[in-house]
């Protein structure tokens, strides 16, 4: 098992990418839908944290913390 430290340099990358993904896709939303309810900013932002390591997985670039077994 890895330690946390490990755990925790495997999986910054994926945070900051999933974090920008968040705030381009909210930005992109705002610009050309208009401004969003909290709810639905916070909708969009729980389908991109929990999708985003489904389609790390599915493209094969998941940290190995991700991988199941």
């Amino acid at each position: 098992m890895p330690s946390t430290a490990e755990k925790v340099r495997q999986l910054a990358p994926h945070w900051g990418v999933m974090f920008a993904v968040m705030f381009v896709t909210l930005a992109l939303i705002e610009t050309f839908i208009g401004s969003l309810a909290f709810w639905q900013s916070l909708l969009i932002v729980f389908v991109i944290a929990f999708g985003y390591p489904v389609v790390a997985r599915a493209l094969g670039v998941a940290p190995e913390v991700w991988q199941r077994p």
